[in-house]
């Protein structure tokens, strides 16, 4: 695999040496400074010409800086004759916003995605958008890897009793439905709604969790709200216990409280987000075995979704 380069942003740099360290290839010199006014100033300190590049770079918080510094890269090693440039993004920002849900208000995930297309980027490797209708915003081929895989042996290796997955909401369903599916598991769904405007969500549960160690999956845990409030509901349902696992850490405001004070007994959550804080009730899986194989794949012109079948 001579033939192509690993370059790494500033977002996730750990995840990146690990990339580098299971395909043995080392990263490629990229030199990222800042003008006094704070603009993102790249220059690329190896040659690429003709080579396939591939750039390590989560858009998480700061979502802004971390974008730009990715564009502008790009835009870097186009004009220095890259022969292709992939995107690894283990998580795309913005994607929250991928549909107009009321009038005057922005598809932030298609712009982007434009953003990405005009630099220069020729494809992109990302984990579990939040909605999988984004691959469509693009123009170049999309890799969306299901982040559930990573969850599959620790949660065998938990030895649950009685083990149930459940989706937090019905947006989640499909899924939680793969994963329940590559467990051989049944499957809830957790169905949320506001009776009236200001008021606290109602949950209710479409299935039985009676005895059962429920297991939500979700792809991105923020504020964590949802899921203690989710916990909450399955442990007066009569669940025995409550593990969430969501591939991507956004943990902003009251996150870490909540889940330390809360009916949750465990979250598992990946390195697609560097995270500041640790937590006894926090198990962190890397990503780094799974985005590294589907990079030799890409270059190797081998399969990617052969990874993620299920019988």
């Amino acid at each position: 695999m001579t033939g192509y380069m690993l370059f790494s942003g500033t977002a996730n740099e750990e995840l990146s040496k690990e990339v580098s360290k299971y395909l043995d290839q080392p990263l490629s010199l990229a030199k990222v400074t800042r003008f006094s006014d704070g603009e993102i100033n790249i220059k690329i300190k190896e040659s690429v010409r003709g080579k396939d590049v591939f750039i390590i770079q989560s858009t998480s918080a700061p979502a802004n800086a971390n974008l730009m510094e990715l564009l502008i890269m790009v835009d870097a090693l186009k004009r220095s004759s890259a022969k292709s440039i992939t995107a690894v993004v283990p998580y795309y920002g913005y994607a929250r916003q991928d549909r107009k849900a009321e009038p005057r208000v922005p598809i932030s995930a298609k712009l982007v995605a434009n953003l990405m297309e005009t630099a220069g980027i020729t494809r992109v490797v990302t984990v579990d958008l939040h909605a999988s209708q984004i691959q469509g915003f693009f123009d170049i081929p999309v890799d969306n890897l299901y982040g559930a895989v990573l969850f599959n042996d620790y949660v065998k290796s938990k030895n649950l009793k009685n083990p149930i997955v459940a989706s937090p909401d019905i947006g989640g369903v499909a899924r939680a439905r793969y994963f329940a599916k590559t467990m051989g598991l049944d499957m809830v769904i957790v169905d949320k709604r506001r009776e009236k405007a200001n008021e606290s969500e109602v949950m209710n549960i479409i299935g039985d969790v009676k005895g059962k160690d429920v297991i939500m999956i979700d792809d991105m845990v923020d504020t964590a709200g949802t899921m203690v409030k989710a916990a909450s509901a399955l442990k007066k349902l009569g669940a025995t216990s409550v593990m969430a696992c969501c591939t991507h850490p956004v943990l902003s405001g009251p996150a870490y409280n909540r889940i330390e004070n809360g009916d949750l007994d465990e979250l598992v959550i990946t390195n697609t987000i560097p995270t500041t804080k640790s937590s006894e009730k926090i198990k962190v899986l890397s990503t780094a075995k799974m985005l590294g194989e589907v990079i030799r794949r890409v270059y190797n012109n081998e399969s990617v979704n052969s990874l993620f079948e299920t019988n």
